[in-house]
């Protein structure tokens, strides 16, 4: 007997930051270990991009890659990549790390895709707008930045389980 078709999935997530490398994989690694622990992974497309392509091909970051690790979830398998036309019309809803980040997606997205676009914080309000980049920080920012993800992720994680019910 021939395996039962895939259901195409209900709904599509995608982070971006500047070069998809330390922020967006975070966001995208946890979400998609939140959705796993939820039994809803086969029914959401998690992804992460960059508004730059500075690092496409690239895995996360190793200071990214070990905060998820010491946290039990692994995005050593993401790899960096830049944001695309054919990512508005893909992803039901699309997350920017800070407001640079939004001016550049609003830039590019087509007039009928633009309420998909949000600031990944506005999840989170309480941390503010941005989500700071820790690329040139030390440790702390990257504890920050998965501190920011944890919180964004509950809060997404319950929106996604309201639209699909």
């Amino acid at each position: 007997m021939p395996p039962a078709p895939t259901a195409a999935p209900a709904f599509s997530v995608l982070m971006v930051c500047t070069g998809n490398i330390c922020r967006s994989p975070t966001a995208d690694g946890l979400l998609r270990h939140r959705l796993r622990e939820a039994g809803l992974h086969d029914r959401v497309v998690v992804d992460s991009a960059g508004t730059h392509g500075y690092h496409i091909g690239h895995p996360p970051d190793r200071r990214s890659a070990a905060k998820a690790r010491s946290y039990g979830v692994d995005i050593g398998m993401l790899r960096a990549r830049q944001v695309e036309a054919a990512d508005f019309q893909r992803f039901d809803l699309i997350l920017a790390m800070d407001q640079g980040h939004y001016d550049i997606l609003l830039q590019l997205c087509p007039p009928q895709h633009r309420d998909k676009l949000r600031l990944y914080l506005e999840y989170a309000p309480d941390f503010g707008r941005d989500v700071p980049d820790p690329y040139y920080g030390g440790e702390d920012g990257f504890e920050t930045v998965w501190r920011m993800c944890d919180a964004v992720s509950a809060a997404l994680l319950a929106e996604i389980r309201d639209r699909l019910a």
